[in-house]
């Protein structure tokens, strides 16, 4: 791609993928790029964790929705592969093993997909499986379409025909659960094609039947890994960033944002603009743009002034957190696939603990990735890396820095290192009850995250691995939006804001972001924005142009009332939404 010349300056917090992706496209479009990181390494957690010759991914290890990786790097002008990042297929997805001993093979090739069905549901499943998958390419087609590739600036957003016709058939107002209990009939398949809203930190009684597309893109494009690591795709990214001159800052940790009072004129309205970023050491880094990729919770209550908005966010509906040991084996056990997931006999039970006790379950359900069995790098020759991801709830208190002695709803106290020593003893015992192998004797070193460490390592709030929750009113315009509501020059890009979460989603909404900062600039042409520049801030037609007039007002606060409503009906109303924030995006 030919760089573009420009003397604007962005200044990006936060070395995770939203701000690797989002500084080499600036970068690439022309503009000077620093980013500064507050750890010693890039990716956030989507890093590694490194120990005597073993190698473990400390946060993903699925590689899903592979268009749009291989979309980032086409918009910069080179490849993946050009990169150095080789993607091997997983075959199978999981084996997905039951309380009883029976397991459960997911995979792309139809032929074993149709035995495994018709196994547990008999010859008539196979039928009601390919209508799953269908209902499920549809949620993943709209979706892609209508929302990873949209901003939604208001409520007006959702009331663009093309996304407004297509609602129902999403089926928001509808759990995983419940939509996938139409097409299957045993309790076991159920279990099997819901599991995954874990990957948006929900319990599949709670997700919406949208993220049925997580199953479908597993189903239809795979599971993938990158050889080396998730982090390669993370620093592939940076390389690219670098060689368009952007400038990475390790170990600096930001102050606050520096915001300044700006008078009208060419450049804009008058109002407070960020206007760079102030280090702890004092150091100020002046900048045309802040973009913020730490977390967005932690963001707006520890780097901008106080606001009641920034405190309503701390009360939103969080993802959960995780346990994760990282275990170093002494020898190899081909009986765990490179993903495994063991699913609790009492699955609602387990899910009911993590997300409304915010206690890790007595009998948890966990998943168990083991890299080198796809990467002989992860691993010295005839042995074997090993993760556990243990879903367990989030700290209790956003502001805490005390990680005992939190109470949860039936009273029981959030102990972490009991909890850590009760989920480790569970799963060796699951695992040999199930398989039949003793991992516990061949462990040679143990790595482990909690919730508190979550928080300390990447600032999340309350431990959260994934943001905030992807209920209905936590989505879509409802969800923080991209660019702050007040202060000028300010965006985010992240799990918590506007499309969501997840390494795929984040990629997409680096581009929306990317395309709002450079579509607010006169002449800029970049290649991967499709129609040009445009020059209005919202870039959402008439309806957000003429959304100030009286009836337009008038109607808007009555839509308002009417998805409150109806969401109240479907029980989907999250306790922490702001309402204020679906017309106003910011403090009154």
């Amino acid at each position: 791609m030919a760089r573009i010349k420009s003397h604007r300056r962005a200044v990006i917090i936060g070395a995770g993928v939203g701000g690797v992706a989002t500084a080499a496209r600036l970068a690439a479009a022309g503009w000077k790029v620093t980013v500064v990181e507050k750890n010693d390494f890039t990716g956030g957690r989507c890093s590694l964790i490194r120990e005597s010759g073993y190698r473990f991914d400390q946060g993903p290890s699925l590689l899903l929705l592979p268009h749009l990786f291989h979309e980032t790097f086409h918009d910069l002008g080179t490849t993946m592969e050009e990169e150095g990042v080789q993607l091997v297929k997983c075959e199978p997805n999981y084996n997905i093993h039951f309380h009883d001993g029976t397991a459960f093979k997911m995979s792309t090739d139809l032929a074993t997909m149709k035995e495994e069905i018709e196994r547990f549901e008999g010859k008539d499943g196979f039928e009601r499986y390919m209508s799953f998958v269908q209902e499920s390419h549809r949620h993943y087609e709209l979706s892609v379409t209508h929302v990873l590739r949209k901003n939604f600036f208001s409520i007006f957003s959702m009331m663009r025909p093309s996304f407004l016709r297509h609602l129902l058939a999403l089926h928001p107002f509808e759990s995983i659960y419940g939509r996938a209990s139409k097409y299957f009939w045993t309790e076991r398949l159920r279990r099997v094609f819901t599991f995954a809203s874990m990957y948006m930190g929900m319990s599949p009684f709670d997700a919406p039947g949208t993220y049925s597309l997580l199953q479908y893109t597993e189903l239809a494009e795979g599971i993938w890994y990158p050889i080396g690591g998730f982090h390669k795709v993370v620093d592939a990214l940076v390389k690219v960033g670098e060689r368009e001159g952007v400038k990475y800052r390790l170990n600096t940790s930001v102050s606050h944002v520096q915001i300044k009072e700006r008078p009208s004129g060419p450049v804009g309205p008058a109002g407070p603009t960020a206007r760079g970023v102030v280090l702890d050491n004092g150091e100020v880094i002046e900048a045309d743009k802040v973009i913020c990729n730490a977390d967005l919770i932690y963001s707006y209550n520890n780097l901008l002034p106080p606001t009641s908005y920034a405190t309503s966010l701390a009360k939103r509906k969080a993802s959960c957190s995780s346990i994760s040991f990282y275990w170093a084996l002494d020898k190899q056990f081909p009986e765990l696939s490179a993903h495994n997931i063991f699913l609790a006999e009492d699955y609602k039970e387990s899910f009911d603990s993590i997300f409304r006790k915010h206690l890790i379950p007595e009998r948890p359900s966990f998943y168990v990735n083991v890299p080198s069995r796809v990467d002989p790098t992860a691993a010295p020759k005839g042995c074997d890396a090993v993760v556990v991801l243990v879903p367990v709830g989030h700290l209790l208190q956003s502001s805490s820095e005390s990680h005992k002695g939190m109470a949860g709803s039936d009273g029981a106290t959030q102990d972490w290192d009991a909890m850590v020593a009760i989920a480790r003893k569970t799963i060796l015992k699951t695992i040999e009850t199930r398989l039949k192998i003793s991992l516990g004797p061949h462990i040679l070193h143990e790595s482990v995250n909690t919730p508190p460490s979550w928080k300390e390592a990447f600032n999340l709030d309350r431990g959260a691995i994934l943001g905030l929750s992807h209920s209905f009113f936590n989505v879509l315009c409802f969800r923080p939006k991209t660019s702050h509501p007040t202060i000028h020059n300010l965006s985010f890009v992240g799990a918590s804001t506007h499309p969501g979460t997840g390494v795929p989603i984040v990629l997409a909404g680096a581009k929306i972001v990317s395309e709002q900062i450079l579509n607010q600039v006169p002449r800029t042409k970049v290649p991967w924005i499709a129609n040009g520049p445009v020059v209005a801030k919202t870039g959402n037609g008439l309806l957000d142009r003429v959304q100030w007039m009286p009836l337009l007002n008038w109607l808007h606060w009555a839509l308002i009332l009417v998805l409150v409503s109806l969401a109240s009906a479907f029980g989907s109303l999250t306790g922490g939404w702001d309402w204020r924030q679906a017309r106003f995006g910011g403090d009154w």
